[in-house]
């Protein structure tokens, strides 16, 4: 049995149908595996989903036809008829291309369940529920070195200075700023500063209690808000292309020595901190995902498939009662190795690219 159903028409986000010269109804037939819906669902759950044209001309729902979500089916209405042999064209908005290359965490533990699982087999019995877990947090830690777990997010940074951590957040890869030409210039972090709790103190300088004899704090440092009323995120010797102002270079830091201004993140309160140059512009975030934040990202690349499965069984072996330690040992080696094989799959190098690279390599660096 393929593991590819359907057709290629539906794979890349379309599906035709023959007009009668009725109503219909027109019943959706996308296969799993290739729909991707405005909400990643299994078919569309409205009809805010997809298009409709009918003879190349595009229809509009209420007015020429109707949507069932529980049915998936397209009704049109009356005066709107597609003739016979009229050609009716339902295009997805958002098809899930590329999907192919990714298995989901589901299939992955059904794999495991038929393969290593069983009479005869190396692990005879063992919960789902256990294969379940040990299969997160397998996704979980390769998605930190192994997968390619990178996500960004873009949005204009207002005057409070400040941009929220995305739910799924767990390190950046790099923050970036956009200039008019869409060409991202990278933000380095400020190392010296920080918000830290700003106790309250009274007239005396002693510290402020609540009715529960708690410290009171302040919603935002002093440090932060000098910080935020600064109007030099970078070196003051660098203008705002990033190039020495007029040839000063004495005391220059060279991590400074920039004009894209700088950032800090609070992990505490859950923002991204940065400096006042950078109002108003817009801020990428890439940074690195568990791969658990919803049911949609937890899948798994076909390269990193095996290693998976080994990981899997390593854990389960490793955590169960009277397992000769031999075979954990075993399983131990086979997880490496089959960890490294995936993050060579995964790193992707082509020749002809790393040959373009290396050509620039035999320049002359001054200092």
């Amino acid at each position: 049995m393929p593991l590819f159903t359907g057709t290629q028409q539906q794979y890349y986000g379309s599906q035709s149908f023959s007009g009668t010269g009725g109503a219909g109804p027109f019943t959706l037939t996308f296969p799993n595996n290739q729909v991707g819906s405005a909400s990643n669902q299994t078919m569309p759950t409205s009809a805010s989903d997809f298009n409709v044209t009918v003879a190349g001309v595009a229809k509009s729902l209420s007015t020429h036809y109707t949507y069932n979500a529980t049915t998936f089916q397209i009704t049109f209405t009356s005066g709107n008829f597609p003739a016979s042999g009229v050609a009716v064209v339902v295009s997805l908005l958002n098809p899930n291309l590329g999907n192919y290359q990714f298995v989901n965490l589901t299939t992955i533990i059904n794999n495991f369940l038929i393969s290593y699982v069983g009479q005869d087999k190396i692990i005879p019995k063992v919960r789902r529920s256990d294969i379940a877990f040990h299969a997160q947090r397998a996704l979980q830690e390769l998605s930190y070195d192994t997968f390619k777990s990178e996500k960004s997010q873009e949005a204009e940074l207002g005057i409070s200075l400040k941009m929220k951590l995305p739910h799924d957040y767990v390190n950046y890869v790099k923050i970036t700023w956009q200039d008019v030409s869409g060409i991202e210039r990278l933000i380095l972090p400020a190392r010296q500063t920080s918000n830290p709790s700003s106790l309250l103190q009274d007239g005396n300088f002693d510290y402020i209690f609540d009715s529960s004899g708690n410290l009171s704090k302040a919603s935002d440092s002093d440090t932060w808000l000098a910080f935020q009323a600064s109007t030099n995120g970078g070196d003051a010797n660098v203008d705002a292309d990033g190039v020495l102002a007029g040839g000063r270079r004495y005391g220059l830091e060279p991590e400074r020595a920039h004009g894209n201004g700088v950032y800090y993140i609070d992990p505490l309160k859950g923002t991204i901190n940065f400096s006042s140059d950078l109002s108003g512009k817009t801020i990428t975030l890439k940074y690195i995902s568990d791969g658990l934040g919803t049911e949609q990202e937890m899948i798994v690349h076909k390269f990193a498939e095996e290693a998976m499965y080994k990981w899997i069984a390593h854990a389960i072996l490793a955590t169960k009662a009277n397992v000769q330690e031999y075979l954990v040992a075993r399983f131990k080696k086979e997880r490496f190795a089959a960890v490294r094989t995936a993050k060579l799959r995964l790193s992707n190098l082509k020749i002809e690219e790393l040959t373009q690279i290396m050509r620039g390599k035999s320049k002359i660096i001054k200092h």
